[in-house]
């Protein structure tokens, strides 16, 4: 029987054709074939808020290829991502190509091995449309929000600005932390430490915890004075020892979000790059002996359950490496949360035998290193708690007590492979090791040191700790989060610091205008709500039209009280001095943003019109600066002669990696670096090159097999018009077709 095989990326068909034999053929529709027109709202809002969805203009010949195969074939599977996404992909393909729903049929998969594809042929489905309008859903609420509001904020704020339904939210939360900051009063308190001696000699610390049996928080120096007037140094005992054994419980396994967490937290990945490596990990990497294969399961998920298979594959594992004690005597098994949609298993190993050591070399370091932290992660999940004998020590002097607290390890438990994770009990630090201690003891105590302290604000939002708040508070979906801060970075509204995020003046004036005139849209309850509606569309018990008529009731009515809310007032934005002096009127001019990216102006304009380039030297002075202090290392590659590190270096014809003894050893490696960008054409990875005369490109990782190449930056937008992939201006935001059809979007 000729059968065919229909996935979204090329990449993932290449591995699934290796697990297939004759009669089939796989073919890849590189993402969406339909979707709204750019050019309009797309969407019959009179008519039961009717789609008016379009072939993706570039796809025609694809489109034609795909009906011609569909049209030979005897059936014909649909096999996009087990997602509502994929789904819906399904779905538009269905229609585009006119397919027999006699012979169509949709199959999933949770991890792309032989073995479960071929189950899952077994296993085909029809397409379910509750997911469908699932998708449908979200993808008109978000067009109604951007489309109907956007025009306020150009009319307010700036021209070409936009809002989204969940964009807009991360940015309040982000504006709201730092203003949190910014109004932030430190408040006083006082620590006070001591170094006790036993009467062997030995030395440990404590801390001052309270006077006559209760905890007394110190607040000022007059209490701390009044607490030393009361110790007698020399005259110290042990009021009690408490010995407990305490049980820490390992971490679940990831699921999307806490993968980026904790991959931004341990391995420094921005929440995009560590969603690229992982799919690549999921769609099928080339280990050797095993040709191509997925390494993890799905990795959009926010389900922490796992098939017992992998359960018993774990066990074995686990007791093979590192004995039955550490295997408990009841499996562990983790509850969802609340809105958990609970479609896919957690983020695991496909097959937990193939360990991350038994893969270096085979694939990238960054491959490596993710998929190691996945397996541990796992593997420790499976695990026998950790135990550990922990003593409370009270030592007393006329009635004021110090607090001393020490553990030791028991057993290790998941701790043998996986034990950086926070106390779940949120105890205070459980310290170090202790001498042998006994009630009614004498100490004297060599050192009594007060400390004065301020209470410090609370953090700025890193990726990690951002995605953790929108998953608390049920804002978005794993397949969003990521899309979502990237969004809101390139946007202008919210800037990277190292790795923290800081709103720009632009995302607090736009967050203070949507929350002024639309707050019901960014009020974060009921874009959880929207969530939960959305949730129960995909499990049928709600209706997608029903859910839009009820949107749309308060939203209309929001949209005619903005235009009494905002009038014709216009913000201005700050200004941003830059502490140029204007040579021509002796104004300090400001930082503009045109075309061509950020530039100084004099404020006088159009008086004077001084334009300068924006610290153009400064900069280049100071990236010469940064590359002396820390040079740039290849992290995926070694000195093939000696094994040393490959450091980025400067030459007289651009920049290039070199040994670390060079000149000694003379190996070199033309510039490049990861840039975290999928490339559209084949999936691959897209690297940051450099010309001889130090000018940088972007080119894919498997070029010139893969011929993709641009001056510009690749984005994951097509080009609505003919769908290839958008560029975007390394300077500004533009966006314009690669192929040069005429389309572009921006300043």
């Amino acid at each position: 029987m000729n059968t065919l095989v229909i996935v979204e990326s090329p990449h993932k068909a290449n591995t699934i054709k290796s697990f297939l034999g004759k009669g089939y053929k796989v073919k890849s529709s590189k993402g969406h074939v339909r979707d709204l027109p750019k050019s309009k709202l797309g969407i019959d809002i009179e008519n039961d808020f009717e789609p008016q969805y379009i072939n993706i203009r570039g796809k025609g010949e694809l489109i034609n290829e795909l009906r011609k195969e569909a049209k030979a074939a005897d059936r014909v599977f649909l096999a996009a991502d087990p997602d509502r996404e994929g789904e819906a992909i399904s779905w538009h393909l269905a229609n585009v190509l006119s397919l027999d729903p006699s012979k169509t049929k949709r199959i999933t998969f949770n991890e792309i091995t032989k073995n479960t594809v071929k189950e899952a042929i077994k296993h085909p489905r029809d397409i379910d449309m509750n997911l469908v309008n699932s998708q449908q859903t979200r993808r008109i609420l978000d067009r109604l929000v951007g489309y109907k509001i956007s025009p306020f904020l150009w009319k307010h704020i700036k021209n070409g600005l936009s809002a989204g339904r969940v964009q807009s939210v991360a940015t309040r939360i982000v504006v709201e932390r730092e203003q949190e900051i910014n109004a932030f009063v430190p408040e006083e308190f006082w620590v006070i430490g001591a170094l006790f001696v036993t009467d062997n000699g030995e030395v440990f610390k404590a801390k001052f915890y309270g006077k006559d049996g209760k905890k007394l928080e110190l607040t000022n120096e007059a209490e701390v004075k009044e607490i030393l007037s009361s110790i007698d140094k020399d005259n110290f005992y042990i009021e009690s020892v408490k010995r407990a054994l305490k049980q820490r419980r390992p971490a679940p396994p990831f699921i999307t979000s806490t993968l980026q967490q904790e991959a931004n937290r341990k391995l420094s990945f921005q929440s995009q790059k560590t969603m690229l490596i992982a799919q690549e990990l999921y769609e099928g990497v080339n280990i050797g002996e095993k040709s191509t294969h997925g390494l993890i399961t799905y990795m959009r998920t926010d389900s922490l359950r796992i098939s017992d298979e992998a359960r018993e594959s774990a066990k074995n594992v686990i007791i093979a490496n590192y004995g039955k004690e550490y295997y408990p005597a009841t499996p562990n098994k983790y509850k969802l949360k609340k809105n958990a949609q609970d479609a896919h298993e957690a983020i695991r190993p496909t097959d937990p035998t193939i360990t991350p050591d038994s893969l270096r070399g085979k694939i990238t370091n960054d491959q490596y290193r993710l998929y190691k932290l996945i397996w541990e992660r796992f593997i420790a999940s499976q695990m026998a708690p950790e135990l550990l004998d922990t003593v409370t020590a009270d030592i007393v002097s006329n009635g004021c007590a110090f607090r001393a607290n020490g553990h030791s390890v028991k057993f290790k438990g998941f701790a043998a492979v996986y034990g950086d994770i926070p106390d779940e009990n949120g105890d205070e630090e459980s310290g170090s090791m202790l001498p042998e201690l006994n009630e009614g003891e004498k100490l004297t105590a060599s050192e009594i040191n007060p400390e004065q302290k301020f209470t410090q604000p609370p953090s700025r939002f890193t990726e990690g700790s951002l995605i953790k708040v929108l998953e608390d508070k049920g804002i978005g979906r794993p397949s969003t989060y990521t899309a979502t801060i990237t969004t809101i970075i390139s946007r202008g509204y919210i800037r990277r610091e190292g790795k923290f995020l800081v709103p720009t003046d632009l995302g607090v004036i736009t967050t203070e205008t949507m929350k002024k005139a639309f707050s019901h849209i960014v009020d974060y309850k009921f874009t959880a709500e929207m969530e939960e509606d959305l949730d129960k569309i995909e499990d049928g018990t709600s209706e997608y039209i029903a859910v839009l008529h009820e949107f749309y009731r308060h939203f209309s009515a929001q949209l005619e009280e903005a235009e009494k809310t905002l009038g014709s007032e216009r913000v201005e934005l700050p200004k941003v001095e830059t502490g140029i002096v204007c040579e021509k009127c002796g104004a300090i001019m400001v930082e503009k943003t045109g075309r061509y990216g950020k530039f100084a102006a004099c404020p006088n304009y159009p008086r004077c019109r001084n334009t300068k380039r924006l610290d153009a030297e400064n900069t280049k002075s100071n990236e010469t600066e940064n590359e002396k202090k820390s040079p740039e290392v290849l992290a995926d590659e070694k000195c093939p002669n000696c094994g040393n590190d490959m450091l980025l270096r400067k030459g007289p014809h651009g920049n290039f990696f070199a040994c670390r003894n060079y000149p000694d050893c003379k190996t070199t490696i033309p510039y490049r670096r990861d840039s975290g960008i999928a490339c559209p054409d084949c999936g691959k990875r897209i690297m940051i090159k450099q010309t001889k005369s130090r000018k940088t490109y972007y080119a894919c990782e498997d070029y010139p097999k893969c011929n993709f190449s641009s001056w510009d930056l690749p984005t994951e937008r097509k080009c609505p018009q003919c769908g290839a992939p958008a560029l975007k201006k390394k300077t500004r935001e533009v966006y314009y077709c690669k192929n040069n059809c005429g389309w572009s979007e921006g300043e």
